[in-house]
């Protein structure tokens, strides 16, 4: 009783701290910046993660197994990737930018970890014959965590398209004289002639902000380049675990089951996203491999929960019942 009591209370605190923090992002974008406020957003990530890791910590003594036996056991795990995620600016000592993907991601997977959907797997349950093994801990984690890994970079790869399009829309309209069309319709021509003096005033600030918009994309590609680099090298290990695992549950290493074909296709994907990525060929065009990425970020949760929540193949226990990958 006092674990379950800990467990709500654990999981609980870090929802609100989280929530807190995703409002401190909204007042940075939408007001402006404060230095302190900034602060303070990193320390409500830093201790969501406490929580979540104290959470984690107290269900597996509970249970007796790591804990990811099941769907709301792998959404809180889930939730605890996107904080490792979120850390790994400050190892290189660089700005942290990431917490505005990261703490989204982590209170929707958390949020529907405690919805009312998975009311029945918040009890810690004895494993399935089939989760009973060494290679769970090693295997799954691996899975979630480059599933993690692999939607920030996505969700940046789709903030660097759109910026992109939006760079090029507003360059394209400047070249094609929409705005002086546009002043001499609702204006009048020559009111348009009067203000032309302030447009040149105004030069130096247009200028300062694509560079400003460069700087933004090139920071996006940066990120979403290495990061998707981690999740794929934690994608790789999952599947080659996975089929170790699998070699000594079923007998063959590769069974192309649901699960392993789409966690196969996924791992193509963001194959061709570093290829594109690193291809001198593809270099004129950015977003290439943004798409690529974008493209990735729904096989994701396909290879997650889609396949999962139909409850078939050799990972049927991965269902709404237990959840393997």
């Amino acid at each position: 009783m006092i674990f379950v009591t800990l467990e709500h209370i654990l999981t609980h605190i870090s929802f609100s701290i989280i929530s807190i923090v995703i409002m401190i992002h909204l007042m940075n974008l939408l007001v402006y910046e404060i230095e302190g406020l900034h602060h303070s957003s990193e320390k409500g990530m830093i201790a969501t993660f406490l929580s979540i890791t104290g959470f984690l910590v107290i269900r597996w003594i509970s249970s007796g197994h790591f804990p990811l036996s099941n769907l709301y056991e792998s959404l809180i795990f889930l939730s605890w990737s996107f904080f490792i995620i979120n850390r790994i600016p400050y190892f290189g000592n660089h700005k942290n930018n990431l917490s505005a993907i990261t703490a989204p991601s982590a209170i929707f997977t958390q949020g529907f970890a405690t919805s009312g959907l998975l009311t029945e797997m918040h009890q810690p349950a004895i494993l399935v014959p089939a989760l009973q093994s060494q290679w769970l801990m090693m295997h799954v984690s691996m899975m979630l965590l480059s599933y993690a890994a692999l939607l920030c970079g996505s969700l940046l790869s789709v903030a660097l398209i759109v910026i992109t399009f939006r760079k090029n829309i507003n360059d394209f309209l400047k070249k094609n004289h929409f705005f002086s069309l546009k002043k001499s319709i609702f204006f009048g021509e020559m009111e348009y002639l009067n203000e032309k003096g302030s447009v040149f005033k105004k030069t130096s600030f247009i200028s300062f902000q694509n560079f400003y918009k460069y700087q933004l994309i090139q920071r996006l590609d940066y990120w979403s380049y290495r990061v998707i680099s981690l999740g794929f090298t934690f994608l790789t290990i999952g599947i080659l675990s996975g089929a170790v695992w699998a070699n000594e549950a079923w007998g063959s290493y590769w069974n192309w089951d649901p699960k392993e074909t789409w966690a196969f296709i996924t791992w193509t994907v963001f194959a061709i996203y570093l290829h594109t990525r690193t291809n001198p060929k593809f270099q004129d065009q950015g977003t290439n491999s943004a798409f690529m990425a974008s493209i990735g970020f729904l096989l994701i949760w396909i290879c997650y929960f889609g396949i999962n929540l139909l409850g078939i193949g050799f990972h049927s226990y991965g269902s709404f019942q237990l959840i393997s990958n």
